[in-house]
């Protein structure tokens, strides 16, 4: 009897439409191949949905997500909707939104370096081999989601004590937040190498030092099986650099760990190579760690894989689907390994004509399935 799976589709702005159209070819190729129906319902998010509906999460949207077996997105931005007007929308609000919606707490983002792309990484091929790392980034609380105001025309705020301007915004974190995410953190780590690393600011923040405080309460109590190393997160973003092969799970706050990932992505060659998961209360969202990369927008060449490991992440997470899922690194790993390569990943010794575009590397992955 064939399986249907619903998944709500976001391809949102810049180059989403592309490497959207490249993970459907790759589901496409699946269904053939499991007997599976994939059931798509497209949805507006960020941008394209300011400028058709006037909000970067219309209604409609959301209840496409909520009545979807899982959602993956895109990206969402650009420059035409910058803007620091807090009274004009942002596509970003699309994106922190639809999770809130969700009930989405967790953002899991592997990072591996494949051994095909050892020389795509700025760091040297011996730092980064072996690299495979998980980062468990809480989404729901600190500053993104804290309380924030901007002061106009207040006393003593300005230069040589005159009017100007004041913000302020909040990092803030309840106990039970620092608890669910720790536990996904230390259950993840039992199904790998069983190291997680807590990343903090606890020797100057309040919120880091509850942070800590809760993530020892709960190792104690239930993962002692389990090693616990607490960093800094200063010192983390240097040893990600230094000694990235070390790390197996890391888990912070939402702040740090937008940050973090984004570091660590270089280690894998290119942001075009990482994908994410955002679990929680409700249904599933998948996406690529990069943005909307408008300045290569509608030129054909955008590395559509990161996207296509996000479909990886979605079988196995929403649907169960590991061995289709194993399909999809196994058949990435042979194109990589065959020398194929999108321009941000390519090398100078990359010979030119094993330099593709968008489509045709989607073509690649589909056609190893």
């Amino acid at each position: 009897m064939t399986s249907n799976y619903r998944i709500c589709l976001l391809a949102g702005d810049g180059i989403g439409p592309e490497i959207m159209a490249e993970a459907r070819k790759v589901l496409d190729a699946l269904a053939l191949r499991y007997d599976v129906a994939f059931l798509y319902d497209e949805a507006l998010i960020g941008g394209c949905a300011i400028d058709e509906t006037g909000t970067a999460l219309p209604g409609q949207t959301i209840a496409c997500a909520q009545a979807a077996d899982a959602v993956l997105l895109a990206a969402v931005g650009g420059p035409k909707w910058d803007t620091t007007d807090p009274a004009k929308p942002r596509p970003e609000q699309g994106l922190l939104g639809i999770r809130k919606q969700l009930g989405l707490y967790t953002n899991l983002r592997p990072v591996q370096v494949f051994d095909a792309l050892a020389d795509a990484s700025t760091l040297k091929p011996q730092i980064v081999k072996g690299v495979d790392l998980l980062i468990v980034r809480e989404l729901t609380g600190g500053l993104y989601f804290g309380k924030r105001e901007r002061i106009f025309d207040e006393p003593g705020s300005g230069a040589n004590g005159s009017s100007g301007q004041r913000a302020y915004d909040t990092m803030e974190y309840r106990e039970y937040e620092i608890e669910r995410i720790a536990r996904q953190a230390f259950d993840a780590a039992r199904n790998r190498r069983g190291r997680v690393c807590s990343v903090d600011k606890a020797n100057v923040l309040e919120v880091s030092r509850l942070w800590r405080e809760v993530v020892h309460r709960v190792h104690e109590a239930d993962y002692a099986d389990i090693e616990l190393e607490d960093m800094l997160v200063d010192n983390a973003a240097m040893q990600l650099i230094r000694r990235p092969a070390d790390f197996d799970v890391i888990v912070t706050e939402n702040t740090f760990g937008d940050i973090l990932s984004d570091e660590a992505a270089q280690l894998s060659g290119s942001l075009g190579m990482l994908a994410s998961a955002s679990l929680g209360d409700g249904t599933a969202l998948y996406e690529p760690t990069h943005g909307s990369a408008p300045d290569i927008a509608g030129r054909g060449i955008a590395n559509p894989l990161a996207q296509i490991m996000s479909v990886e992440m979605m079988l196995r997470y929403s649907f169960g689907m590991n061995e289709a899922a194993d399909d999809i690194r196994r058949a990435i790993m042979a194109v990589l390994d065959e020398g194929w390569r999108t321009g941000d990943i390519a090398n100078a010794e990359t010979p030119a004509e094993r330099v593709v575009g968008t489509s045709e590397m989607g073509d690649l992955v589909a056609s190893r399935l």
